[in-house]
C-alpha cells in the first residue's frame, strides 16, 4: 500500500507531558514522525507533527492517542 504523509497538531495535558507517547505510538503502529515544532512545560504540550505511513495505519494511531487524551488537530 502506499504510504502518505499528514500533519497534526497534539496537544497533550499535564499527566501526559513526561510520557513517551508519540515514541509509543510510533512504535505499536510502524510509522514515521517527524516532530515539525513542540513547546512543552509542566502543565501543556503542543507538538506540530508529521506522521508518515499507510493512511489506515495512521487513523488508528491517532484514535491510540485520542483513547489516551491527547487532543488531536489536523495542519
Amino acid at each position: 500500500m502506499a504510504k502518505e504523509s499528514k500533519r497534526y497538531w497534539l496537544t497533550f495535558g499535564p499527566q501526559h507531558v513526561r510520557r513517551p507517547l508519540i515514541c509509543e505510538m510510533s512504535r505499536k503502529h510502524d510509522l514515521l514522525f517527524d516532530i515539525r515544532s513542540a513547546n512543552v512545560t509542566t502543565e501543556m504540550g503542543l507538538v506540530a507533527i508529521e506522521l508518515t505511513g499507510e493512511a489506515k495505519v495512521i487513523a488508528a494511531a491517532l484514535t491510540w492517542l485520542r483513547r489516551r487524551g491527547v487532543e488531536v488537530n489536523p495542519i
